[in-house]
């Protein structure tokens, strides 16, 4: 059984985007505000220990995948201590354990959590408010990212198939809407596909770590464009470094975490190199600099969240209000 409708069709504008339009020479402030953990690694409320992935609820209220502790955590806007709201029982394939969660999105309609439990090889969902146990909802996917779009289909990238696919209610096989054709860097192929975002066309943006771009795949393309990246892996503003996550805004601009230059990068529709938006001063843990940035999002005011994978942080740069 696949997740009802009635579950996921409580979105109104595609996952992990802004409500309101970004504009195109949107500016944040440079220095970060910790939201989440910045502690140091390891397992206490106060800490995270290699977060991969976050969801930005609509109250600012951060949702945190963290790799190494197995868990999901909750973070209020303002709290300095988090809430384990799944798994956070050691690593097993339990009904009540995660191992090595990549991502996390909010079900409003059904207060819970869908969550791609990678290394159990499944897609769970978790009851939001004191949930004990999640259930299975896909299985023997060797799942990456997470999204939904406004029809509740839930779009989910396979990495070891280097393709994306989409689950309508009730299926569990899933159709794919990009890659699928092998491992490679043909127009139609993807390598090692982590993070996925779906616009309101219902354009599946992937960020293609092994090929350092990100692709936009149009419904139904057998096919799809480079829209950031594709120069082969570097630091110059046409090229990215093992891309992770990635956020269209709806004018189409595209936002990537670009891994291994610790940088996000900004790169408007049609445009031929990207600029930085946060970040790009280096590896490190000053306020103004990323440690291996893996996925970002945005609230509903064009403020910009950023999980670090080697600064066990989440950071938030507000935007500037004259934006």
């Amino acid at each position: 059984m696949f997740i009802p409708t009635s579950s996921i069709c409580f979105i109104s504008v595609s996952l992990r985007s802004s409500s309101s339009n970004i504009h195109p020479n949107a500016t944040w402030i440079q220095n970060g505000l910790t939201v989440a953990g910045g502690n140091g690694p390891g397992s206490g409320i106060n800490q995270l220990y290699n977060p991969v992935s976050l969801y930005v609820d609509d109250d600012q209220t951060v949702y945190v995948a963290e790799w190494s502790n197995h868990r999901i955590v909750e973070w209020k806007c303002g709290a300095t201590n988090g809430r384990v709201v799944a798994g956070g029982n050691g690593s097993g394939n339990g009904a009540h354990q995660l191992s090595n969660p990549r991502d996390v999105i909010v079900d409003k309609e059904r207060d819970s959590l869908i969550i791609s439990d990678q290394s159990n090889k499944r897609v769970v969902r978790w009851p939001r408010q004191n949930g004990i146990s999640g259930e299975p909802v896909i299985s023997n996917i060797s799942c990456g990212g997470l999204a939904i779009d406004e029809n509740g289909f839930l779009y989910v990238t396979d990495i070891g198939k280097h393709e994306v696919r989409r689950y309508k209610v009730g299926d569990t096989e899933g159709t794919v809407v990009a890659g699928g054709n092998g491992c490679g860097n043909r127009p139609d192929q993807l390598s090692s596909p982590y993070y996925v975002f779906v616009d309101r066309d219902h354009s599946v943006y992937v960020c293609d770590y092994g090929n350092h771009r990100v692709m936009k795949w149009e419904e139904g393309a057998k096919q799809g464009i480079v829209v950031a990246g594709g120069q082969g892996q570097g630091d110059s503003l046409k090229q990215l470094s093992r891309p992770f996550g990635v956020v269209v805004d709806q004018l189409g601009t595209v936002y990537v975490t670009d891994h291994a230059n610790h940088r996000i990068i900004r790169s408007p529709k049609g445009a031929v190199q990207g600029s930085i938006i946060v970040g790009g001063n280096g590896q490190g843990q000053q306020s103004n600099q990323l440690d291996y940035p893996m996925h970002l999002s945005f609230d509903r005011h064009g403020n910009l969240y950023v999980a670090e994978w080697g600064n066990n942080r989440v950071q938030k740069f507000n935007i500037n209000s004259n934006a």
